[in-house]
């Protein structure tokens, strides 16, 4: 990806934005910050927007994808319940949502939950694991929450990283 768009105070801001008034108007005046570029529709790219395009190229990709190239709420909320870290589990240490405590993906939140997956894999602990641990991010099979532990044991899943 060439030099991170994602620097530590985005990405503290992300995690503490439940906690602080500060990191919540860090995280929106960042996400509506310019990267400098022009979209393929001519308008100015911002952070938010091209966070929604990297989570769309890396987990939508079968998704109805109605602002592609954009992920919006749905392609965020469908996709979300499919991240694990490091293996498929069921286990909050591993599915990727709960672990961050995101019970609900809506309108308040999918540029958020987004935001926190593609930092993580640029800086936080996702970049760490994959670093030296050799642990991704791993994509699985739509609607894990009804699957049978077999079919969750055995779904097909992709590995995903950034470094």
């Amino acid at each position: 990806m060439g030099k991170s768009f994602i620097d530590k105070k985005f990405y503290d801001a992300i995690l503490n934005f439940d906690d602080s008034d500060e990191a919540q108007e860090y995280f929106y005046t960042y996400m509506e910050s310019s990267t400098g570029k022009v979209a393929k529709d001519g308008h100015e790219e911002t952070v938010r927007d091209k966070i929604l395009r990297i989570y769309a190229t890396l987990f939508c990709e079968d998704t109805a994808m109605a602002n592609a190239p954009y992920a919006d709420v749905d392609d965020v909320a469908d996709t979300a319940d499919r991240l694990y870290v490091g293996s498929v589990g069921y286990d909050s240490e591993h599915w990727y949502r709960m672990k961050h405590h995101f019970p609900v993906i809506d309108d308040d939140n999918y540029d958020r939950f987004a935001a926190l997956v593609i930092a993580d894999m640029n800086m936080g602990p996702l970049h760490d694991a994959a670093m030296n641990d050799g642990d991704t991010l791993v994509v699985g099979e739509a609607d894990p929450l009804h699957m049978t532990a077999e079919q969750r044991k055995n779904q097909k899943i992709k590995s995903v990283s950034i470094v």
